[in-house]
């Protein structure tokens, strides 16, 4: 089989990038050749090669093209392209695994390199030149029937790097059409309190990956029911699940695009104290922990005044609360709230004091300006002047 002449195969830098290393010395590997045999748009170039990583420096450097040992270490390089940024790591074998690292050594075998990998799809080599795919572990049979199959034995993977778990279902989420691999389910149960010994940001990482695809709730529930979804997220029961299942359901009707965020909270019962632990054991940023928290404060009658719920909270936080309510975002559509027509100055011009009696005034009646519907100026100050008298 060969690999579709699609655009990237034919940017100048990367014909530029080939004839440095030469087209015999290196292939296109991984998701782009996967990707391009589905007919999906590849979201990295990566290229696997016979040459140390100081010399794929040295002969990009000569051909013009800038490179970053970004994970030097471990034989990879980052080339600069005009295009996009590619990835190039020397042919490698492990070691040593231990669940979280490994320790690698280079090599000149294509299938030696190969069975390191993951997932038999992952595992697909392509020629530059002749775009011919060399297959060593039957992916392209895997990637038609959309099975998602460790390569090799699936235990062995799995104790290599405990994430593979998690890489499992997401790509079962993404790739899998036919009945998921008994080998490999079989192997992520037994495994599933592996997990444990993995960083929570590289968790939270992965899980977010899994939830941002467009319909990962059948795979969430099947994690659930092997018992590998308590593992990293225990906080999550039946309703949750069906909470998930509703939100995407939600999304789809709005139009509105996967949320990972606004999914991971579905995953969780609707407590400002939970979303506070599970932000901060997933290692969330101050930006996400504050949108989980508020998505946990959601209550039914947020969906009174959707327009108002806007103003206060902002538009993003306020689709998270209605779609996890199951209402709809057709008040909010294309809406913008308009200005606060006063400020202290009017409040203290009508007769307030100055001290905390002004943020108080200010605060009764933008309420009452909420609940009828953003009214003009002249109502307003006619607001403050009633609530002032």
């Amino acid at each position: 089989m060969m690999l579709p002449a699609l655009p990237w195969t034919r940017w100048a830098g990367l014909r530029t990038l080939v004839d440095a290393l030469g087209a015999d010395d290196c292939r296109y590997v991984g998701g782009c050749v996967r990707d391009a045999l589905l007919d999906v748009a590849a979201q990295d170039i990566d290229i696997a090669t016979r040459h140390a990583p100081d010399d794929v420096m040295r002969a990009l450097n000569d051909a013009g093209i800038r490179t970053i040992p970004t994970g030097i270490d471990h034989g990879t390089v980052t080339a600069l392209l005009p295009e996009a940024s590619v990835e190039i790591t020397t042919l490698r074998r492990d070691v040593a695994t231990d669940g979280r690292h490994a320790t690698i050594a280079f090599t000149d075998d294509w299938r030696e390199d190969a069975a390191r990998r993951d997932f038999t799809i992952n595992a697909l080599y392509a020629h530059p030149a002749t775009l011919v795919i060399d297959d060593y572990f039957g992916g392209l049979d895997d990637l038609k029937s959309g099975t998602v199959r460790f390569i090799g034995d699936a235990r062995t993977r799995i104790a290599e790097d405990h994430l593979r778990i998690l890489r499992y279902f997401r790509f079962e989420a993404r790739f899998g059409t036919g009945a998921p691999d008994a080998e490999a389910v079989a192997a992520c149960r037994e495994c599933a309190p592996t997990l444990m010994g993995l960083s929570r940001e590289r968790i939270g990482q992965e899980l977010r990956r899994l939830l941002a695809l467009p319909d990962p709730a059948s795979t969430v529930r099947h994690m659930a029911e092997l018992g590998v979804l308590r593992v990293i997220l225990p906080e999550c029961g039946t309703d949750e699940l069906d909470t998930l299942s509703r939100l995407i359901e939600a999304e789809d009707a709005a139009g509105i695009a996967p949320d990972a965020l606004r999914r991971l909270a579905a995953l969780l019962p609707a407590r400002r104290d939970v979303a506070a632990q599970v932000a901060a054991r997933l290692r969330l940023s101050n930006a996400q922990k504050k949108r989980l928290i508020s998505a946990a404060e959601r209550e039914a009658g947020d969906t009174a005044n959707p327009r108002g719920l806007l103003f206060q909270i902002g538009r993003e936080r306020s689709e998270d609360r209605l779609l996890l309510l199951g209402a709809s975002l057709d008040p909010i559509a294309g809406w913008e709230p308009p200005p606060f027509a006063i400020d202290g100055r009017a409040v203290i011009a009508a007769g307030v004091d100055k001290g905390p009696a002004v943020a108080a005034m200010l605060h009764r009646v933008q309420a009452r300006w909420i609940d009828e519907g953003f009214p003009g100026a002249e109502r307003t100050h006619a607001i403050l002047r009633e609530e002032v008298g």
